[in-house]
């Protein structure tokens, strides 16, 4: 049986990653997807993708931290399939990286604006299309950097995506009466091109594996299969965690 059969999907950073792991699985778990991000070319070779799989998906190619790609988002999920029931907030950014001293404000304003303005935009526009229909499940992308571990030279990208986290409360608590569930995954490090940019030596990476109890970064697949639980009746009683989805590195000191 699909887990997401008669269910329709938002997700956003859908052209790679997390994102596009996200999309394929929801769309094969029997979600109709309209799939979200800045590149054109990435979004409809996915959705051709899906198509030939079986299932179906609409793409539209914008900035998240526009408002008016928020909304426009939503009007096309319901123009294509009808209603709203899981968005799945993901896109983001590592910002400008570096001494805390040395950064920009436009650098820092970019990073929140991207990690965590365009989630709050998302939700805004997102939670009363469901609410419509009794409810649905927000999912936002946050991460272990910030929350149980820290990096130099992240302040951007850590104090952005651990926003989420307050963002996740709130919104639970405001919208769990009109049956609208609100989570976000922490992941560990994942093998995306985001990780390979922050990471592109083998000495980086062999550190940043050697940070997780298991001893290996993830892949995108098993982010996604996280994702599938928080979206899915699975999780009917679970709203406003912070699943830590980090292969341990939370808890390693070795």
């Amino acid at each position: 049986m699909q887990r997401l059969s008669g269910k329709v999907a938002i997700v956003t950073g859908a052209s790679a990653g997390i994102g596009r792991a996200t999309a394929k699985l929801f769309a094969a778990e029997g979600a109709k997807v309209v799939i979200a991000a800045r590149r054109e070319a990435e979004l409809e070779t996915l959705a051709a993708e899906i198509a030939s799989e079986g299932g179906e998906a609409a793409f539209l190619a914008g900035d998240v931290q526009s408002e008016d790609y928020a909304k426009a988002l939503v009007a096309l999920a319901v123009s294509r399939f009808g209603r709203l029931d899981i968005a799945y907030n993901n896109a983001g950014t590592l910002g400008e990286m570096g001494p805390t001293s040395g950064v920009s404000e436009a650098g820092w304003s970019a990073a929140l604006a991207t990690n965590l303005t365009s989630a709050f935009l998302g939700a805004k526009h997102q939670i009363p299309e469901m609410a419509k229909h009794g409810g649905g499940s927000v999912i936002f992308t946050s991460t272990f950097v910030g929350y149980s571990f820290a990096f130099p030279g992240t302040a951007a990208y850590a104090a952005s995506k651990a926003g989420l986290i307050g963002l996740t409360q709130a919104l639970a608590a405001e919208y769990g009466p009109q049956g609208v569930r609100v989570n976000a995954i922490l992941p560990g490090a994942v093998d995306t091109p985001m990780y390979r940019d922050m990471n592109d030596t083998a000495e980086s990476q062999a550190f940043v594996t050697g940070l997780h109890a298991l001893k290996r970064v993830a892949r995108p697949e098993e982010l996604a299969r996280s994702v599938l639980y928080l979206a899915s009746d699975d999780s009917s009683f679970v709203t406003g965690t912070a699943s830590l989805v980090d292969g341990g590195a939370s808890i390693t000191r070795t």
